[in-house]
């Protein structure tokens, strides 16, 4: 592993979608874009691990970032503020909820964040955004029914640190086909921090 020395970041912690595991297309790009670069760790939430369909309640998500964090940051001899965290979807959801309640973080990658549930506006998942002070890169479908562009626009406001947002045109919320080119987004938007 070579160390990209312009960059403050030094790990990434990487979580699935509800529907998906530490495997998922989607993140295996992540993983095989970063390596050489940094320590990078796909993991999964207890329920996956566990067998069940049903994603984790949110504090027990939150727990198992903060825990799979610190490995991270202690397996690979760094500073826990060095890791960036994310993922997609859920995985994304829960990273950036963790860091909103202090844990520790170099940045948020949020793929495909769900900001609402599909056709649900109403229903935002946006209160914790105050909270969040890091790097922020939003790589989301134009198409995506989580969330619109706009409605993005008007919530990521809220975020206290810098937020990037990365369109992927005509892009729906898996983004299907599109890992490598997401990659090379998350890979790039890394370097400059």
């Amino acid at each position: 592993m070579t160390s990209n020395a312009s960059s403050s970041v030094r790990g990434l912690l990487l979580f699935p979608g509800a529907g998906a595991s530490r495997d998922a297309p989607a993140l295996v790009a992540l993983d095989r874009a970063l390596a050489d670069e940094m320590t990078v760790v796909r993991a999964d939430f207890p329920y996956r691990r566990e067998g069940r369909k049903a994603p984790d309640r949110p504090a027990k998500a939150i727990a198992c970032v903060r825990e799979e964090a610190a490995l991270l940051a202690d397996r690979a001899d760094i500073a826990p503020a060095t890791v960036a965290l994310g993922g997609r979807s859920y995985g994304g959801r829960m990273c950036s909820m963790a860091v909103a309640e202090g844990l520790p973080a170099a940045a948020l990658v949020l793929i495909a964040y769900p900001l609402h549930p599909p056709g649900k506006a109403d229903r935002m998942r946006v209160e914790h955004f105050p909270d969040i002070t890091v790097p922020c890169l939003f790589v989301s479908g134009t198409r995506d029914p989580f969330g619109a562009p706009d409605e993005f626009v008007a919530h990521n406001g809220a975020i206290g640190g810098p937020v990037t947002h990365v369109w992927v045109e005509g892009g729906r919320h898996d983004l299907k086909g599109r890992d490598d080119e997401v990659a090379a987004t998350v890979r790039d938007w890394l370097r400059g921090l």
